[in-house]
This record gives structure tokens, sequence and C-alpha cells, in this order.
């Protein structure tokens, strides 16, 4: 496993990590990659990338993470579904929702095996 990267800022449209800014949602890999968030998952369930799906979620898990951080938006929009709730406590993945100025500081300090979903916008 590669090292966690640093989340530095985040503003409406933006999030910046290991010095790299990106103008999209991310999901953060545990081996580090920065990959960007195939909103399309649940956009085609629940007709926006608000609410998350089990299929994006099934997309965002990989084995062996410990914690999720999701951060919910600048203004907190974005919620999990219960499916892909369900499915994250199944595999015994904890979730830490915030929006995404705070869930960037809680991702700096989390430790261990842990991935990440940031929506940029709203």
């Amino acid at each position: 496993m590669g090292s966690t990267p640093r989340i530095g800022k985040t503003s409406f449209g933006r999030i910046t990590v290991a010095g790299v800014k990106y103008d999209h949602d991310i999901i953060i890999r545990l081996d580090g990659t920065v990959k960007k968030r195939k909103k399309k998952l649940s956009k085609a369930v629940y007709g926006t990338s608000h609410r998350v799906s089990l299929s994006e979620m099934e997309y965002v898990y990989e084995d062996g993470a410990e914690c999720l951080v999701i951060g919910t938006g600048q203004t907190g929009l974005v919620e999990l579904s219960e499916e892909a709730a369900d499915y994250l406590r199944q595999k015994g993945c904890q979730v830490r929702l915030a929006p995404t100025p705070a869930a960037a500081e809680l991702w700096n300090k989390t430790k261990g095996s842990v991935i990440g979903l940031f929506h940029t916008t709203c």
C-alpha cells in the first residue's frame, strides 16, 4: 500500500491533493492514486450524483479498506444510499461523512487503510 496523499485546499469545484489541483469530483484509492469519480453510476439510478448508489460504492470500495471518508460537497448535499451503507457495513468499512472542507481535514488525520470520495461542488 502506498502513502496517503495529503489534501490541501478545497473550494467550490476544486480540490488539491498532493499538490495537484482537480476540477472534478475524485476518489482516492488505497494506494494513494487519485481517480475521477464515476458519478454516472449514481446518476443512472437516482438521476443525481448527490445520492451515492450501490453500484458506485461497489466501484469505490476496495478490499482491505477499513474506512471511507466522504466529502459531501461544499455545503454538504451528498448522501449515501441505504444500499451503499449496508454494503459498506457488510464489508466492515467505517464511513465518515462531512462537508468537503471538513472531510479534507478528517482525511488528513485518518490513519490506516482509508479510501476517499470527494464531491467538489454544492
